[in-house]
C-alpha cells in the first residue's frame, strides 16, 4: 500500500513568518506532527511520501504513485485541504481525512468528496481505517468515543521530512487541558483530563531527532505542557540528563498556562533543560471577561507580576490576546496594548474572538441565535467575528486594528523585547561554544542593516543592543533572534489592516447588522450570574 501525506497550506498568519523564515533560508516554521504521527501508526510494510504543501506541491509523479491520499489539517487550512481533497478525486484517489478541523465539522469534508474520515485521536481510529482498507473497503467513517492511552503512540516517522525547510522540529508530550475556558476547543478534542507520555518516550523521539543530525529548536506542542505537572516534572528531570549528556544540542519552546509562575520549581527545571520562551494565554487584563469566558485561572493573582518571574527566571513570555468577550467595555484594545507594556510582552498574538465549533461558546451564542449566518470561525488575526459581539461590530473592528498596529509599531515593539531581555535570567548550563553558521551571520546583518541603519528604529536598535550586552550579555542571541521577529511585524499589521477593513467594509454594506444593545442586555445579565 502506498500512501502521500499531503498537508495543506497555512495562510499568512501570526506563525507564519515568513520575513523572518526568509532571513535563515527556511520555509516553513515547523513540520506536520500529526501526519508523521500517523504514518508511524500505519502499517510499516506500507510505504510512505510525505508532501507539505508550505514547501512545494505534490508532483504528479507522487500523484500517480499513490494508493491513497491522506490529509490531515487545521481550521485555518480549511481552503487548502478542500481543493487538495479535490484534486486527488480528479486523479481517482482514494482519499482519508483527519485532524483538528475535519473532526469539528467532518460534513465539510465529505461534501468535497473525502472517502474516509479517521476523526478524533488516530490511536484509536487508524487501527479501525487500517481494518477497513484491508477487507476492501472503499469508504468510511472512524470515530472514538474514549480518549487513548498515549504511552502507545510510537515513534514519529520524523525521517519523511524535509528537514532543511523547517526552522524547529516538534514533539509533543501531553494532550488535554484541565481548565474549562469557554471559547477554547481543545478541551473539546482532547478533554480535560491531561494525558501524558513515559519520559523515557519522550526522550527516545528527542534521541531520533539527534540521530537524524536535527541541532535546532523543538516546539513542545502541548496545548498546556503544565496540565499534568507531576508527569511533567518526572520529564523534565530526566530530560535535564538527557540534555547534559548531548550537551544541549536543542533550545525548547512550549505553550503553557500562567499559573506556571506560581510553581518555582517547574520553571527552574524548565529553564535547566534548555526551555527559553513559553506561550501564555493571557488572552485579557479584564478581570471581567476571564470571568465571564470562565478563564478563572487567570484571576487567582497579579497578571503583570506572573509575566514577571517568568521573564526572571529565565523564559521569554509570549502571550495570546482577544477581544470581543461578552460585556466587554469599550477601550478593551487599549488596555491590552497597556498591559503588554507594563508586562513587557515582545511576541503578542492578538484576534478577535471567534466561536469556534462545538465549544462551549458556539453552542451558548447558536442558542441565543448569534451566530453570523454563511460565516465559519477561523482563529486568524484577519478575521472578523463570526457572530454578532455585544457592542457594534464595528467599533470593535475599528479598535482592533489600531490597538494591533500599535503593539506591532517597531519602535514599540523594540522597546518591550528591551525591556523584557534585561530582566531575563539565564540558566546555569552552557551549552559548548560553536562556530556560527554563515546563513545566522547574514540574517544578523540584514538585521543590523535593516533596524540599525535604513529605518527610523536605528537610535533604539543601536542603543538597546548595548545596553544588552553591558548589562546581560548572556541573552544576546536570544535577544537579537527576538528582534529580527520585526522584520515580520512590519509587514503583517498591514496585512491584518488592509483584510480587516476590507471585511468590514463588505459587513456594513449588508446592513444587516441587528440592534446590538438587545443582545448586550441578555449578555450582562448572564455575566452577573456568573460572577455573582
Amino acid at each position: 500500500m502506498r500512501i502521500l501525506l499531503v498537508y495543506p497550506i497555512f495562510p499568512k498568519t501570526f506563525w507564519s513568518y515568513e520575513k523572518i523564515l526568509e532571513l535563515v533560508d527556511r520555509k516553513v516554521l515547523l513540520p506536520p506532527l500529526g501526519l508523521v504521527t500517523v504514518a508511524a501508526i500505519l502499517p510499516q510494510e506500507w510505504e510512505f511520501k510525505l508532501v507539505d504543501r508550505n514547501i512545494r506541491p505534490a508532483t504528479e509523479a507522487e500523484w500517480a504513485w499513490a494508493d491513497v491520499v491522506i490529509l490531515s489539517a487545521m481550521i485555518v487550512q480549511k481552503q487548502d485541504l478542500l481543493d487538495q481533497i479535490q484534486e486527488a478525486k480528479k486523479r481517482g484517489k482514494l482519499v482519508a481525512v483527519g485532524g483538528p478541523y475535519p473532526t469539528s465539522v467532518p460534513h465539510e469534508v465529505e461534501n468535497v468528496g473525502a472517502d474516509f474520515l479517521i476523526l478524533d485521536e488516530g490511536e484509536i481510529t487508524l487501527p479501525m481505517f487500517i481494518e477497513a482498507i484491508q477487507r476492501g473497503e472503499t469508504s468510511g467513517t472512524f470515530r472514538a468515543t474514549e480518549k487513548p492511552d498515549v504511552t502507545g503512540t510510537p515513534i514519529p516517522r520524523f525521517d519523511l521530512l524535509e528537514l532543511n525547510a523547517y526552522d524547529m522540529m516538534s514533539v509533543q508530550f501531553s494532550r488535554g487541558c484541565p481548565f474549562q475556558c469557554e471559547f477554547c476547543d481543545i478541551i473539546v478534542l482532547y478533554g480535560r483530563k491531561p494525558r501524558t507520555k513515559a519520559p523515557a518516550q519522550l526522550l527516545a523521539e528527542l534521541d531520533y531527532l539527534y540521530e537524524l543530525g536535527w541541532r535546532r529548536g523543538v516546539f513542545m506542542v502541548d496545548d498546556n505542557f503544565i496540565g499534568n505537572k507531576r508527569n511533567v516534572k518526572l520529564l523534565l528531570k530526566e530530560l535535564k540528563v538527557w540534555m547534559a549528556e548531548h550537551q544541549y544540542p536543542f533550545r525548547f519552546d512550549t505553550e503553557a498556562s500562567i499559573d506556571l509562575a506560581q510553581d518555582a520549581e517547574m520553571l527552574e527545571l524548565m529553564v535547566e533543560c534548555g526551555f527559553s520562551a513559553v506561550f501564555l494565554g493571557i488572552e485579557t487584563p479584564d478581570e471581567d471577561s476571564l470571568q465571564m469566558t470562565k478563564k478563572f485561572q487567570n484571576t487567582r493573582s497579579s497578571l503583570t507580576e506572573a509575566v514577571e518571574t517568568i521573564t526572571k527566571a529565565g523564559l521569554r513570555p509570549m502571550a495570546g490576546f482577544i477581544i470581543g468577550f461578552d460585556g466587554e467595555k469599550a477601550g478593551a484594545g487599549d488596555r491590552i496594548v497597556r498591559f503588554a507594556e507594563q508586562a513587557a510582552i515582545p511576541s503578542t498574538t492578538f484576534a478577535m474572538l471567534q466561536a469556534l465549533p462545538n465549544t462551549a461558546l458556539w453552542h451558548r451564542l447558536k442558542k441565543e441565535g448569534r451566530l453570523r449566518e454563511n460565516e465559519s470561525a477561523n482563529i486568524n488575526q484577519t478575521t472578523l467575528m463570526n457572530f454578532l459581539p455585544t457592542r457594534p461590530l464595528e467599533e470593535l473592528a475599528r479598535e482592533y486594528i489600531e490597538a494591533f498596529c500599535t503593539l506591532y509599531d517597531p519602535v514599540q515593539y523594540l522597546d518591550r523585547t528591551y525591556r523584557c531581555f534585561l530582566m531575563m535570567g539565564l540558566p546555569s548550563w552552557k551549552a559548548p561554544a560553536k562556530m556560527p553558521e554563515w546563513i545566522v551571520v547574514k540574517a544578523l546583518l540584514i538585521v543590523i542593516w535593516r533596524q540599525g541603519i535604513k529605518r527610523e528604529t536605528r537610535w533604539k536598535f543601536w542603543h538597546h543592543l548595548f545596553s544588552i550586552l553591558k548589562r546581560n550579555p548572556g541573552v544576546i542571541e536570544h535577544y537579537i533572534s527576538a528582534c529580527a521577529h520585526n522584520e515580520h511585524f512590519l509587514e503583517y499589521r498591514q496585512i491584518v489592516r488592509d483584510q480587516i477593513e476590507s471585511q468590514l467594509a463588505e459587513y456594513l454594506a449588508q446592513g444587516t447588522e441587528k440592534p446590538y444593545v438587545l443582545v448586550k442586555e441578555k449578555a450582562e445579565e448572564k455575566a452577573e450570574a456568573v460572577v455573582s
